[in-house]
């Protein structure tokens, strides 16, 4: 891909059951990385990253049947050591991520290594994973936070022996989108391989991130399903998958109507509430209660949502909040939908009682049919009902 702010395209990599899974406190069980994989198989993503096939028995058991039952490519990680890339390549996945640390921070006081060692050890372990048939992804681990001109030369060696992509990690969650890009520029002058990004979380800016380095040239995002992954997460899947398909008309292979079963399913599997305000799966993503929205909304729900993304795109639905910001559009709108024939008064009498207990604390529709039988509203009968839900749709 050459660089452009624009792009028709982008493969997406989901390092849900990898990544997602080391987030603090969660741990999925053989069933839920089963369960995970399927749906994300059917989702449509290009890649699933399962898991670590060297670390347990069981994550080699897990990885080896998500291998063999998705259609989806599946990779495996693995550190540069040869048990690890060993493991990958038993474990039967088409894909083998291997990755070693390139800066100097990380080098020295994690690793223990020299540069040169460094360098050795990954040209070495690309080698291994290539005899072995499966693709072969290549990750300069904090490569935000490493000397360009080494950068570029480990990226030139891992591309000298074959390897198929190559991932720019933003591994601490440093880069800004300007940067990051420019970033990805570099690397693409010097590599043949496909160029994969893996964004972190920690300024809230994976997602700007991911869609800069594509902007810039990269060909897939790493991302993980409610943005799950280590310390404040990865690139949020659902967030990225529609600001591509949406807002850059491009195409990520994804079925964009089952976003949300996904997210529910990640998020009772994790143990990770999605904040109401998450964007594209949280709950108030496309909810109204002030009453200009929801007036506005109610006529074209253009008015006061993104209009390129609609709850049915992401398989949500909208919905009229009843609160103390609650106006009369929305009251008359949700009392139609219970089966209520309102006059204007009642609309307005009934709306300063939502107001009233919304100052109070939620209001639910027990509470708005409640409200309509004490002012003595009148309820459609059966034919009056039919004939409005046709009107409106």
């Amino acid at each position: 891909m050459s660089a452009t702010d624009e792009f028709d395209s982008v493969r997406i990599f989901d390092t849900t059951l990898r990544d997602g899974e080391q987030s603090p406190r969660t741990s999925f069980d053989y069933e839920e990385k089963r369960e995970i994989a399927a749906a994300l198989d059917d989702l449509g993503v290009s890649v699933i990253e399962a898991g670590f096939p060297v670390n347990s028995d069981a994550e080699f058991e897990a990885v080896k049947d998500i291998a063999e039952s998705t259609d989806t490519t599946v990779c495996g990680l693995a550190r540069v050591v040869e048990k690890d890339i060993q493991a990958a390549i038993d474990s039967g996945v088409g894909m083998i991520h291997t990755f070693v640390s390139t800066s100097d921070v990380q080098i020295e006081d994690s690793m223990h290594a020299t540069r040169e060692e460094v360098k050795q050890r990954a040209v070495e372990a690309v080698e291994t994973a290539k005899g072995s048939g499966a693709e072969v992804m290549f990750s300069p681990m904090d490569a935000t936070r490493t000397q360009e001109s080494f950068l570029v030369e480990v990226i030139e060696a891992v591309d000298e022996v074959g390897v198929d992509w190559i991932n720019i990690p933003d591994t601490c969650g440093v880069a800004t989108p300007r940067r990051f890009g420019d970033l990805i520029e570099v690397v693409a002058e010097h590599t043949d391989a496909g160029i994969d990004v893996h964004t972190h979380d920690d300024f809230g800016l994976a997602g700007a991130n991911a869609l800069a380095g594509v902007e810039a040239g990269a060909d897939q995002m790493q991302v993980s399903v409610n943005g799950i992954g280590e310390r404040a997460g990865n690139a949020a899947l659902e967030e990225v998958v529609m600001a591509a398909e949406s807002l850059y008309d491009a195409d990520t292979g994804v079925d964009t109507t089952k976003i949300t079963e996904v997210s529910r399913m990640v998020e009772q599997a994790s143990d990770i509430a999605v904040p109401p305000n998450k964007p594209v799966v949280g709950r108030n993503a496309f909810s109204h209660e002030s009453g200009i929205h929801a007036a506005g909304v109610i006529e074209n729900s253009d008015t006061f949502e993104p209009g390129v993304m609609t709850p049915e795109m992401v398989g949500a639905t909208r919905e009229l909040v009843m609160g103390k910001h609650t106006g009369t559009h929305s009251v008359r709108q949700r009392l139609t939908d219970a089966g209520f024939d309102p006059t204007e008064s009642e609309v307005r009498a009934i709306t300063r009682r939502v107001k009233d207990a919304g100052a109070e604390g939620r209001v639910t529709m027990s509470d708005v049919r409640r409200f309509a039988r004490e002012e003595g509203v009148a309820e459609m009968d059966d034919d009056e009902e039919e004939r409005e839900q046709e009107a409106r749709v």
